[in-house]
């Protein structure tokens, strides 16, 4: 998907819009995860890249693009380019003898 939204249209509610343009991101990525992954493949991945036109447009994290249209819709901003790409995204295991750390940030060690 590559997409410059607009936010502003006429006779058409601003948070209206922004609610569906999430929407359509949403559908777009849940239609992807749905394509059948190749052998040796563990999930669909995306590269990502979002800002006010295609070139000035920065890479970014799958996981950022909600933050980012929020905080471009609070500024006022009037439309933005965003750009996904659907990758093969595979798991790799975690290097041996590296300690896991526990989830009150304590080394599982002590």
């Amino acid at each position: 998907m590559k997409k410059t939204f607009q936010l502003n249209i006429e006779g058409k509610n601003r948070d209206r819009v922004l609610d569906a343009v999430k929407h359509d991101i949403r559908k777009y990525v849940k239609r992807q995860r749905r394509v059948p992954l190749p052998e040796g493949v563990d999930y669909w991945d995306f590269d990502c890249r979002f800002g006010s036109s295609p070139e000035t447009a920065a890479v970014v994290h799958f996981a950022t693009i909600m933050g980012l249209i929020d905080a471009l819709a609070a500024e006022g901003g009037a439309a933005f380019y965003l750009e996904l790409l659907a990758k093969e995204g595979r798991r790799t295991a975690r290097p041996v003898g590296v300690p896991e750390e526990s989830r009150d940030g304590q080394d599982a060690s002590s």
